[in-house]
């Protein structure tokens, strides 16, 4: 009869996990981190699992919200005109008030034709 009780407390306890709500999670598939990107018309690919908290999610770039999004899985195209150098975009769960539940990805980007290290500018010509 020991051997049951084990037993029975494992099962017991696989089902209230299973009942338990997933904490939710954030995925960018693109742009990858450190990605080269355009001056504008970034797409951003996304996929939420908002938790047990999470309504919509807010699109970020540099900190400042630029999108309201319901649909928990597809793309965002930012209209932003960037200036070269890097940039990070953000997507944030976020509940019926907008305010965050604590679920984000944040991706840098580089933005424009951003020189290699050591790359040296050519001089102008001389008439």
């Amino acid at each position: 009869m020991n051997i049951l009780k084990p037993a029975a407390l494992i099962v017991a306890l696989g089902l209230c996990s299973a009942a338990w709500p997933d904490e939710g999670s954030v995925t960018i598939t693109s742009p990858v981190e450190g990605a080269k990107v355009g001056l504008t018309g970034i797409k951003v690919t996304y996929e939420v699992v908002p938790g047990p908290k999470g309504e919509h999610v807010h699109v970020y770039l540099d900190g400042e919200q630029v999108g309201l999004l319901h649909q928990l899985k597809g793309s965002y195209t930012v209209e932003r005109q960037l200036n070269a150098g890097k940039h990070w975009v953000c997507v944030r769960v976020v509940d019926k008030n907008h305010t965050p539940v604590g679920l984000e990805k944040c991706v840098t980007l580089n933005a424009g034709n951003v020189p290699a290290m050591g790359y040296e500018k050519p001089e102008a010509k001389k008439p």
